[in-house]
């Protein structure tokens, strides 16, 4: 079960909302491109500012920009707000996310009306939220690049 333990308006008022530039691609359109199977000028991209919300576990991203990229559902989960409700939501084929120079790739839930990136990304990235200057940083035991806990 995916836990959204937030509600919107309580991240905004309540702590600095932390809003980055993040580059959302199809991934399958990208690897068809790298192999030559898909004109590059037919890469499905959308840029967007995004919230960030560590209290999200999973990324989730409006309907419109799952139809801009032409993302197929791939599965139904279950989202669980903040205020008890649970809600059937579609979950993505993969994604290439690109934030601070740094990329990775995940499903993600097609809810809500904003891009909003969740806790797995950020870890996957290696990437801190500094509310107080409300930006994101990279880890200081790895600035130059991501590095993978096992």
């Amino acid at each position: 079960m995916i836990n959204l333990d937030r509600n919107l308006s309580q991240i905004t008022k309540n702590m600095g909302a932390v809003r980055v530039k993040v580059k959302l691609t199809n991934a399958i359109d990208e690897e068809l491109v790298k192999r030559g199977l898909l004109n590059p000028n037919l890469l499905r991209v959308y840029e967007a500012e995004a919230l960030i919300d560590t209290g999200a576990v999973r990324t989730a991203i409006p309907v419109e920009v799952c139809e801009h990229l032409g993302l197929r559902i791939r599965s139904e989960e279950i989202a669980k707000y903040a205020d008890g409700r649970q809600e059937a939501v579609g979950l993505t084929g993969p994604i290439l996310i690109e934030i601070e120079g740094r990329e990775t790739i995940e499903a993600a839930m097609v809810l809500g009306d904003i891009v909003l990136i969740g806790q797995t990304v950020l870890e996957t990235l290696d990437l801190l939220v500094d509310c107080k200057n409300q930006r994101l940083v990279p880890n200081p035991e790895n600035p130059e690049r991501p590095v993978l806990r096992v």
